[in-house]
Order: structure tokens, then C-alpha cells, then sequence
């Protein structure tokens, strides 16, 4: 009697990913992935030694695919600029894979080429080393937080979408004047969180980074492409 297929960790981590397209990672599991590739899960416990683990691969491929090609130019602000939008567009096509990544993060090559290219653009500011890992931080937080927001959005059926319209448009345009004065005058120009959220997220980015150019106060020089002095 032949024995059950040998899957290689690449093959695992295809299958998994395709599972969390039609699902989340709260209902994911390995004995389901297990089910699907049609062993046991400690045959995939010998490739990953837990559920997170096995998420947060899944999760670091997404990042591999958005450093494929990338190459740094620009000044700094461009460059973490261009790499948020490689990363957010690269997570838009598996928006169930941006809430893993916020929640989850990342270890893996993807995790590390992304860290590398924002601390090499930080270092390109001028800032000086001992405030670059805070920046870093404030700026991965801010991106995994944005990303993932858009995500679940994205992740909502054309149903669901127009039922939270709907009640969106109830709360707002029929607030009571008298007990909520603010939302009743700016009812007609306030916009759901799922409007124009591409424009919204260069913003919310754009800003932060001039936060960061300001406290790096003049008199600083901004180092070369390597951030070596």
C-alpha cells in the first residue's frame, strides 16, 4: 500500500493560502489544511511547529512577492513611500492575508527585506541611529494598521457592503440635531470608512513622514543611498 504524499513546504504554504482566501484566520486550522492536502497534521507539524508559525509564512510570501523587483529611488520619504504601496497593493490581492500580517507579523525573508529597505531609508534622512528604530516602528505599525483596515473592507460581499451603507447613512444624515450638533452639520460631507481609501492612505503616510522630516531638524545632513556617511 503506497504512503501518503510527502508535501513540500512551498506546496503547504500554496495550500494555506489558498484556504484563507475563502476563509479567515480564525476559523483556519491546521487538521483543515491537513484535510485538504489529504494527510495528517503532524505530517505538517514536521514543516511548521505551530499555527501561527504557519501563518506567519504565509504572510511573509505576501511580502516576498511585493520586493520582487523593487529597487530604492528617490529620496528616503520616496522610497518608504513606494514600499508601502508595493506592500499594500501586494496584500489587495489577498485581502485576507493583511489582517494575518497585521496580527501575526512576520520573521521570514519578506519580513527582513521590508525592515532593511525602511531603516536604510531612515538612515538616508539623517536621523541619527539611536532614534531610527522608534521611527521604524511608528511607520511599520502605521502601514500594518492601514493595510489591514483597507483589507477587511475588502473582504466584504456587495450585500454586506450596501447593508452598511444603508446604516452608515441612517446614523449620519438622520443624527438628532439636538443631541449630536457637530455630526448634524457635516452629515452631507462625512464619507463612510471604506470611501477613497487609496487617497487616504498616501495622506495618512505623507503626513507621518513629514512628522519625521520635521524632527530631524536642520543641520543634519541626509547620508547616501547605502545611509553610510
Amino acid at each position: 500500500m503506497a504512503g501518503r504524499r510527502r508535501w513540500s513546504t512551498e506546496e503547504i504554504l500554496d495550500a494555506a493560502a489558498e484556504l484563507l482566501r475563502t476563509g479567515d484566520a480564525e476559523s483556519f486550522s491546521v487538521r483543515k489544511l491537513a484535510a485538504v492536502l489529504g494527510t495528517d497534521s503532524s505530517s505538517l507539524y514536521r514543516h511548521f511547529r505551530s499555527k501561527t508559525e504557519l501563518l506567519r509564512a504565509v504572510a511573509d510570501r505576501i511580502l516576498l512577492a511585493a520586493m520582487d523587483g523593487y529597487r530604492a529611488e528617490g529620496d528616503w520619504k520616496q522610497r518608504i513611500t513606494a514600499l508601502a504601496l508595493r506592500v499594500r497593493e501586494a496584500f489587495g490581492r489577498q485581502p485576507e492575508l493583511a489582517a494575518i500580517w497585521g496580527r501575526y507579523a512576520s520573521g521570514g525573508a519578506g519580513s527582513r527585506l521590508v525592515m532593511e529597505e525602511v531603516l536604510q531609508a531612515l538612515r538616508a534622512a539623517g536621523l541619527p541611529d539611536e532614534e531610527i528604530p522608534a521611527h521604524y516602528h511608528r511607520i511599520a505599525v502605521l502601514v500594518a494598521a492601514l493595510i489591514a483596515s483597507e483589507a477587511g473592507v475588502g473582504t466584504i460581499g456587495p450585500e454586506e457592503y450596501e447593508q452598511g451603507m444603508e446604516l452608515f447613512r441612517v446614523a449620519v444624515l438622520g443624527a438628532d440635531p439636538e443631541r449630536f450638533p457637530a455630526l448634524a452639520h457635516f452629515a452631507r460631507d462625512m464619507r463612510p470608512l471604506g470611501a477613497d481609501r487609496p487617497a487616504a492612505f498616501e495622506e495618512i503616510l505623507a503626513a507621518h513622514l513629514a512628522h519625521v522630516e520635521a524632527a530631524i531638524g536642520p543641520g543634519r545632513t541626509p547620508r547616501g543611498p547605502s545611509g553610510g556617511s
